[in-house]
C-alpha cells in the first residue's frame, strides 16, 4: 500500500471532453443575444413577424383550408415561440452571469483603489499635520522682531547702567583737562553716555 502512495494517479479519461477554450466566444454571442432580444428593435421584428404569420394563415385559411400551414389555434407559432423562450431564457441567464462576474471585479478593483485614496488621505493628512506642528515650533518674523527688540532694550538698559555707575568714579579721578590725560592713558572720553575704550 504504501509503495502506491509514491506514485501519483494515471490522468483518467473522462466520457465527456473538456473544451480547452475559455468560453468567451460563447459568452460574447449570450451577451449579444441577450442585448438584442431587450432592444426596441426586437420587439418590433416579433410583431411584424406574428401579424404577418397569423394573417398569412388566416388568409389562405379562408381561400382553403388545406392551404394554410398552421390554422387558427395556431400550434406551429406557439410551439416557436416555446423553442424561442426554451434558448433565450439561458442565454440571458448567461449574459447576467458574465455581468455579475464583472461587476465583482470592478467592485474589487473599486474597493482596492478607494483603500489606496484613504492610505494616501491619512497620510497627508499626518504629514500636514506634522507640518503644523513644526511651523508652531518655528520662529515667526513676528516673534523675531519682538525677541530682538527686547534683546535690545535689555541692552540699553545695561549700558545705562554701567555708564550711570562709571559717571561718579571718573568725575573723582578726572582732574580739569582730563580729556588729555584720558587720551593719554589709552581710553577715549565718553561719547552719549556709552564708555569707550
Amino acid at each position: 500500500m504504501a509503495d502506491r502512495l509514491d506514485n501519483p494517479l494515471e490522468k483518467r479519461r473522462s466520457f465527456f471532453r473538456r473544451s480547452s477554450g475559455s468560453g468567451d466566444g460563447f459568452g460574447r454571442f449570450a451577451e449579444a443575444t441577450a442585448r438584442f432580444m431587450g432592444s426596441p428593435k426586437f420587439v418590433l421584428y416579433m410583431t411584424v413577424f406574428v401579424v404577418a404569420w397569423i394573417g398569412a394563415n388566416l388568409v389562405l385559411a379562408g381561400i382553403s383550408a388545406t392551404a394554410a400551414w398552421d390554422p387558427y389555434p395556431f400550434i406551429l407559432l406557439n410551439l416557436a415561440f416555446s423553442t424561442q423562450a426554451s434558448y433565450s431564457a439561458p442565454l440571458i441567464m448567461l449574459a447576467q452571469n458574465r455581468q455579475d462576474a464583472r461587476d465583482r471585479v470592478q467592485a474589487e478593483q473599486d474597493r482596492l483603489r478607494a483603500e489606496r485614496n484613504l492610505a494616501d488621505t491619512e497620510y497627508l493628512t499626518r504629514e500636514i499635520a506634522g507640518l503644523r506642528l513644526a511651523l508652531q515650533d518655528t520662529a515667526t518674523r513676528d516673534f523675531v522682531r519682538s525677541e530682538l527688540r527686547d534683546m535690545l532694550d535689555e541692552l540699553r538698559a545695561e549700558l545705562a547702567a554701567d555708564a550711570a555707575a562709571a559717571s561718579p568714579d571718573e568725575k573723582d579721578t578726572v582732574e580739569p583737562g582730563g580729556a588729555d590725560d584720558a587720551g593719554a592713558a589709552g581710553q577715549r572720553p565718553l561719547e552719549d553716555g556709552y564708555p569707550g575704550q
